[in-house]
Formats: structure tokens, C-alpha cells, sequence
């Protein structure tokens, strides 16, 4: 279980020794990598492979793959490939794989996140469920005691109501397969308070009454909150907020993709946050990460999406008894 503050005093940096030690000891999962052509990639599959989390089969043209290997001077020949003209097809082979059984994770290469998810979102040949799909970041910021969850800064660029209740599930999911007992979320406006002029407050008081209704589970929400009143337990109080979410979010909404993604860059290149990223809602998590990320990000979103997999797997199994 991730416990908040696992470190002494506000560098917490350890989410991530228990994501990969929770991963230890069991069969690496089959992972398509759609088009791993540049060195970060296939060095990221690689290690990944290594380290026992995945069992890539890389999907793209033959001699760029083994190109970028030869330049990043990883050996690639234990490994499967599925050789694909372009990254366009790459993507729709690495999707079929995933449909066909043959993979349960789904990672991202050097191609573009639209090139891969327009093939993820296909009607008839995708991946979709029932579920909107989101992404969710998951950050580790030096000054703050806890783990903390963004979502959504990368997939859903004005969401809807509906698929807010949406992102706000799969991320509350995402924090109970990673241990956070009843995770507390902060869906972020500007202000703390209900006005019909801004419509984050309006769709924020919507979500906390769908959670009071059962239709969203698994976590306590409240909002809307600014984001100081949702991270600083001083700021809440200064403004006379009484909130079992204010000043301890775990997971934090965002009003659009727009707002998440500025977050979370702000959080990772100004404050100094360890970061990773994971799509859910999915039929399987998808390894999503961006090409300005170390290795070691992109190795930690992988830890967590075997994660997710692993656990769906129980899930199934366990219902199928």
C-alpha cells in the first residue's frame, strides 16, 4: 500500500520503489509497443522488459526499430516483431494485437498520441468500453506529503459532464488498484464556490452529488475547490473551508485538458515532481507518455499499467468463479 509521506519529510519519492516492488515476482505481461523507432522508446520497452514488467512485442517498420536498438545499443533479438510499413499502421497492428488476446498492455512509441489513439477510439476495430478512456497523471511533488493524481491532461479536451463522471472513476480506480484507500478528489475551479457564470463550479457540485447517489464510488469528492484550497490544508482553513478533500486531495480534476496539462508540466519542470502516465477506461491500460520524458518515467508508467492488468485479471478470474 502507497502510504502518504513514505519519506521523511516532504519528499516523498517512493511511490514508485512500491509500484515496482508490488510488480516484482510475477510473469512479465505481453505488451504490444506501437512504432518503439527512437532511442527513448526502445530503451524504455527494453529496460522495462528487463526489470520483468512487460514482454513487448514491437510493432513497426523492421529496420527502424532495429536501427533505433543498434543506436541505443539494446539487443532486441529475444524479442517479438511485428514488422509495419508505417506508424499509422503500427498503431492499428499493436490495437489488433490487443483485441486478438495476443497482448494485455498497450505502450506508445515515437509516434504521435493522436496517430495512436485515433486507432485506440475506432468504432468497430478499438479498444473502447462502456467507459469514457482518460488519462491520468501521476505525480510525485517534493513538497507535497503525498502521492497525487491529475486527470485529465492529455485525452479529453472539453469533457462533458458526463465524461468527467467518467474521468473521475477511472481515476479513482486507478488510486485503489495502487492502494490509496478511499481516495479523496478535488475537482478544481478558479473559486471554491458554486457560480452559474463558470461552469467547472456547476459541473463540480454535479459530481459531488452524483457520488452522493452512488454514481460515482469508491472515493470522497468535493469541490469546487481552487487548486490552493484542494493541496494546502493552511489556504482551506484561512478561507474557512470545511472539507474532509481540502488541503489532502489524493486525486485532483481538472475543469479541460488544457488546465491538467499546464498542471502537470508546471508541476514536473518547476517544482521538480517525478511523473508518470497511464490511459484507463480502456479494455486495457495504455502506456501513454510523452517524448520529453526520461526513461524513468516512461518505466513507471509501465509498473503501473501492469499493475491495472494484473489486477483486471483477478477481477475477471474472481467473477468467473
Amino acid at each position: 500500500m502507497i502510504q502518504a509521506g513514505e519519506e521523511s519529510g516532504f519528499h516523498t519519492h517512493g511511490w514508485r520503489r512500491t509500484v515496482l516492488a508490488r510488480c516484482a515476482g510475477a510473469p512479465p505481461v505481453p505488451t504490444a509497443v506501437a512504432h518503439p523507432c527512437d532511442v527513448s522508446s526502445i530503451s524504455a520497452a527494453v529496460e522495462s522488459a528487463a526489470l520483468g514488467l512487460i514482454a513487448p512485442i514491437l510493432v513497426g517498420p523492421r529496420a527502424r526499430i532495429q536501427a533505433a536498438a543498434d543506436l541505443a545499443k539494446v539487443d532486441i533479438s529475444t524479442f517479438r516483431l511485428e514488422d509495419a510499413p508505417h506508424s499509422h499502421a503500427a498503431a492499428a497492428r499493436a490495437v489488433a494485437l490487443v483485441r486478438a488476446g495476443e497482448a494485455q498492455l498497450l505502450m506508445k512509441g515515437s509516434l504521435h498520441t493522436d496517430e495512436l489513439m485515433s486507432a485506440v477510439m475506432a468504432v468497430e476495430t478499438g479498444l473502447r468500453t462502456e467507459r469514457r478512456i482518460s488519462h491520468v497523471y501521476l505525480m510525485d511533488v517534493p513538497r507535497y506529503p503525498r502521492p497525487l493524481l491529475i486527470t485529465d491532461g492529455a485525452i479529453n479536451i472539453a469533457p462533458s459532464l458526463a465524461d468527467k463522471r467518467d474521468i473521475v472513476q477511472n481515476a479513482i480506480d486507478l488510486a485503489l488498484v495502487l492502494g490509496l484507500e478511499t481516495p479523496k478528489v478535488a475537482i478544481l475551479s478558479a473559486v471554491e464556490t458554486v457560480n452559474p457564470k463558470i461552469q467547472s463550479t456547476l459541473d463540480a457540485a454535479a459530481l459531488c452529488k452524483m457520488a452522493d447517489r452512488g454514481q460515482i464510488t469508491g472515493g470522497v469528492l468535493d469541490g469546487p475547490l481552487a487548486f490552493d484550497n484542494a493541496i494546502s490544508p493552511d489556504a482551506a482553513r484561512d478561507k474557512g473551508i470545511v472539507s474532509p478533500v481540502a488541503g489532502e486531495a489524493d486525486i485532483l480534476v481538472v475543469p479541460d485538458l488544457v488546465a491538467g496539462n499546464i498542471l502537470a508540466k508546471q508541476l514536473t519542470f518547476l517544482a521538480g515532481a517525478d511523473a508518470a502516465g497511464v490511459v484507463v477506461g480502456a479494455k486495457v491500460p495504455i502506456i501513454l507518455t510523452s517524448r520529453a520524458d526520461p526513461e524513468s518515467a516512461r518505466i513507471a508508467s509501465c509498473a503501473v499499467a501492469v499493475l491495472m492488468a494484473r489486477a483486471a485479471q483477478a477481477a475477471a478470474a474472481k467473477a468467473a468463479l
